[in-house]
């Protein structure tokens, strides 16, 4: 055993599998950018959990913008500010602060009270004081310049609790998005009160505001408490839901209609599944959707909405050579008779080599594909090397291997089901989404892959396997001679001979060579080889 054999391998190796998994530009590590003092964390949310109804609402929006635009149901306060404009006899133009009292001074006049009075009857209010000194010959003038800036203690399960400053005229939901929002594992959507001087001026309701863009106008003053509440019973909805989230409810038990409200279920929903955990116990029941209003559902109880359809009719392509609709509807269970009895072929329709694919097959076929890559790769990337040299070159190989497996996974296959002889492939069953190809008839054979000069032929009963290949150009350089495949019309792949005669529409593949001094490598290429030719009638190079 080479004492070296580990030393020089496996950091070869690594290096190696290092250049080649790192994508381009990741080799210069940038560090993250530091949080902002001002930027909200994410929300903290388990994984596997569905979102809790409401926890949108939060992510900065609200706490961008300050709400200081006219609002004729604000009641004025001490220390909003006013201005005032008197003109005629006498004038005044001046900005003024409500004092702590709820007054207004005007020179010659005195305090006008405005305290309490609505932002649209502010300037009323004040021309009703003015004409009682002055009757005549001096106007007045009064609006409401900014809200008084407060200062509102946030608490409760919210995230960020503290000391947040704004306006009197801004919404709960200011302050709620400065403390980083509701708790959605804790808080409530359902209770957000409003306490001044310790005692409850207002609640509010955040699921009234979501689904009917309601909410309760409460004027904060400098001083008042939000208070979130703990979070209150709720159950989590998933599956067929336009909103599978969990939802909050107020009260012992929740009404099944309540839910479908608030989760929408989806037209093509048909069931609701209530999974309830009762101590040691785990209970499910399974209601029907007309019957599923007046289930009673209790706290941590999971509904899941369901769709059971039974399959009625399904879809058909028919493409080619084919007059009729392209696409028809059949029966679920119906066969290709079925399909053929719908066909209108055209006058060079060839029925003999009718093709038949499958989404199925297709997809079936992509992920056997996809495992020779992988066993490909592993074969590549974990070789062994005695000496540093060897590493290198088996490290460029390597890099080939990878390039030729990055381009055989964007190969998409056809899917195609070989049929029987046709006079039993009428029995066949058909699954929805098939397409039915009908190829015209045709009097050449196509060659291509590893030849010089890919083209169509002329068919000729005389000519066999080499004679259309010597038409072609012959071999190129990359060609394995040993490997030519014969691809049928019908979805069969035949290793040729050089005596076999083609016949009218069949395809000459020649298939590269894998160029490469590991047998197990060759192997695993030239599997891939195989498959691509014919799932998709493609000859990759290599």
């Amino acid at each position: 055993m080479n004492r070296n054999l580990l030393p020089v391998t496996l950091p070869a190796l690594l290096v190696t599998m290092t250049l080649l998994l790192t994508p381009p530009g990741a080799g210069a590590q940038t560090p993250a950018p530091a949080p902002s003092a001002t930027s909200t964390p994410p929300q903290p949310t388990a994984a596997g959990c569905a979102p809790v109804f409401g926890s949108q609402l939060f992510g900065g929006r609200f706490a961008q913008q300050s709400l200081g635009g006219f609002n004729p149901d604000y009641r004025i306060a001490p220390g909003d500010r006013v201005t005032l404009r008197l003109w005629g006899a006498f004038s005044l133009d001046a900005t003024q602060a409500v004092d702590p009292r709820g007054h207004l001074f005007l020179p010659s006049i005195g305090p006008v009270r405005v305290q309490g009075v609505r932002n649209a009857e502010l300037d009323a209010v004040v021309r009703e004081q003015v004409r009682r000194t002055y009757r005549a010959n001096v106007h007045s003038y009064a609006s409401l310049e900014a809200a008084q800036p407060v200062k509102v203690y946030v608490t409760g399960f919210v995230r960020q609790p503290g000391l947040y400053g704004g306006l009197s005229s801004d919404s709960v939901l200011r302050y709620l998005d400065l403390a980083g929002g509701i708790d959605p594992e804790r808080g409530s959507f359902l209770a957000v009160e409003l306490l001044r001087a310790g005692e409850l001026r207002g609640r509010i309701d955040l699921y009234r505001f979501l689904l009917e863009g309601r909410i309760e106008p409460l004027q904060l003053q400098d001083g008042d408490t939000l208070l979130v509440a703990p979070r209150r019973a709720s159950v989590k909805v998933s599956g067929e839901a336009a909103n599978a989230c969990a939802f909050e409810f107020d009260g012992p038990r929740l009404h099944g209609a309540a839910l479908m409200a608030l989760a929408r279920p989806r037209p093509g929903a048909t069931h609701m599944a209530v999974v309830r955990q009762r101590g040691p116990e785990r209970r499910s029941e399974y209601h029907p959707l007309a019957e599923a209003g007046a289930v009673l559902l209790d706290d941590g109880d999971e509904v899941s909405f369901t769709a059971d359809r039974m399959p009625g009719t399904i879809l058909v392509r028919i493409e080619g050579a084919h007059r009729g609709e392209r696409t028809v509807v059949l029966p679920y269970g119906a066969r290709l008779s079925d399909a053929l009895a719908r066909l209108r072929p055209a006058p060079l329709a060839d029925l003999a080599a009718l093709q038949l694919q499958r989404r199925s097959i297709a997809q079936r076929q992509k992920e056997m594909l996809g495992q020779a890559l992988d066993r490909l790769e592993a074969q590549a990337l974990t070789a062994r090397s005695a000496t540093n040299e060897e590493a290198q070159l088996r490290g460029r190989e390597a890099e080939l291997v990878l390039q030729f497996t990055g381009r055989a996974r964007q190969i998409e296959p056809r899917g195609q089901l070989v049929l029987p002889d046709p006079t039993r492939a009428g029995d066949t069953p058909l699954e929805d989404g098939d397409t039915l190809f009908v190829p015209e008839r045709s009097a050449q054979v196509a060659v291509h892959g590893e030849v010089l000069f890919p083209m169509a032929i002329g068919h000729d009963p005389a000519r066999r396997v080499d004679d259309y290949l010597r038409l072609a150009g012959g071999p190129s350089q990359q060609a394995d001679t040993s490997r030519v495949l014969l691809l049928r019309r019908n979805g069969t792949v035949v290793e040729t001979r050089s005596d076999i005669v083609p016949e009218p529409g069949d395809e000459l593949m020649v298939l590269p060579r894998a160029e490469t001094k590991r047998v197990e490598v060759a192997r695993g290429i030239t599997q891939v080889l195989y498959q691509i030719a014919v799932v998709a009638k493609v000859a990759l190079g290599f």
